[in-house]
This record gives structure tokens, sequence and C-alpha cells, in this order.
């Protein structure tokens, strides 16, 4: 590990869900974290859902719809991702139009946008009709509007989320630099066409952490004194 990186293993049996931190009444509790590549989201988000013992519902995954049990996921681009972002979606949109024979036209920008919208969505509101969880991702502070759920945004200089992202996947600094470029500009452009608005602007979330300049087990503790701080 880089003397950069802030990033420190967690133990690999996490703490067993804190009974002063589960929900009580018909309230709902919801933690939704948007993290940028290298801030360590994809330790910190399923390091909650167990520690609160709630689902775990992941970025734009092949799983879509189904929250996962809390366990490791990637801080790199997954390939549903990939497909979601505008670029791969507009040289699919005109791979359709080339004129091949007799075809339908193909569905319009704004129509693939509305499909793509829904179907991000529909997952959350279905983890918020069940009673809650911990998301990763998918806009959803912006989804769900600052009254529903406690939102936390995750962030760091490039280079030191660049660190952190080489000891948390096992990679080269080099390669962590090529996945940091693809994947914040990927998860920017889905938050900008999609709801038109910035996923790095503090004033979407409750709590802002620079996650590169403290240990991530510490920004995991400061998440759950934060939330149980607002829930009450």
């Amino acid at each position: 590990m880089t003397a950069e990186s802030s990033f420190q293993p967690l133990e690999p049996a996490l703490a067993p869900p804190d009974p002063s931190l589960a929900p009580s009444g018909p309230g709902v509790w919801l933690v939704t974290v948007s993290a940028s590549y290298g801030a360590g989201g994809s330790v910190v988000a399923p390091a909650l859902a167990s520690r609160l013992g709630l689902p775990f519902l992941q970025r734009v995954t092949t799983s879509e719809g189904h929250p996962a049990e809390p366990g490791p996921c990637d801080e790199q681009l997954s390939a549903e991702e990939v497909k979601a972002t505008p670029v791969h979606r507009l040289l699919a949109h005109l791979t359709q139009a080339m004129p091949t024979g007799p075809t339908q036209s193909p569905p319009s920008t704004h129509h693939q946008d509305e499909h793509l919208r829904g179907h991000g969505e529909a997952a959350i509101h279905r983890l918020v009709a069940a009673g809650g969880g911990v998301i990763l991702g998918r806009a959803a502070a912006v989804v769900l509007g600052k009254d529903r759920g406690f939102h936390v945004r995750l962030d760091g200089p490039a280079e030191r989320r660049i660190a952190q992202a080489a000891a948390i996947e096992g990679i080269s600094e080099d390669q962590a630099r090529e996945r940091l470029r693809a994947a914040d500009k990927a998860r920017t452009a889905y938050v900008r066409r999609l709801y038109r608005c910035d996923p790095a602007a503090a004033s979407r979330y409750h709590l802002v952490i620079d996650s590169t300049a403290v240990p991530l087990d510490t920004v995991i503790e400061l998440i759950l004194v934060a939330a149980r701080a607002h829930a009450k």
C-alpha cells in the first residue's frame, strides 16, 4: 500500500448489527452512499448494511431490483454501469438507427432515458417500501430527496483516491488512474443526463466526508454516529 492511501482493510468478519442503531417504530431506516471512484464506497456501504442489519442495494448491476447481501462490490464500473452511460447508449442508438432493411424506428433518446431512470428507481422504491436499507450509488439521494433517508457523499483528492483504489482493488496506481477517469466520467454523466444535477453537490447530502483523509473503518463509525443522531 502506498504512503498516500489511508485505506485499511476491514476485519473479515464485520461487526454484528448494533441494536441501538436498529430502526424503531414505523419510520423507514434508510442510508444512501454516493462515492467517487477510490473514495471507498464499495467498502463502506456494505459494511454499513452489515452493522445496521439492513439490506444492501448495490450500484446498477445485473441483479437489478434485488437487494444484495452485504459483501464485496467493486470500486470500478460494472458492465451494467457502462451500458447505462450516455455515450454507450448514444452509440447503441446510432447503431440501431442504421438502415439494414425494413425495421421499426429505434426508441428516442428521451424514451431511453425514461426507461433507464425508471429501471434504476424501481429498486430504490422497492427497498423503501420493504422498510429501508443501505443504497450505494444510483443517484439515490437525488431520487429520494433530503426528507427521506440519511444521505452521505464520499470523495477526496484524485491522487489520494487513486492510491486508495489501488489498495482496495489490488491493482497498480496506473490502472487505478485509468479506472478513475472512466468511473468518475460515467457516474457523473449518469446523474447529469438523467437528473440534470451534479452528484458532487454538497447540498444534496447530510454528511460529506473526505474518505481518503482517515481510515475507512473510521469513516464507517462517523456515518453510524451521524445517522443515529439524525434519526433522533
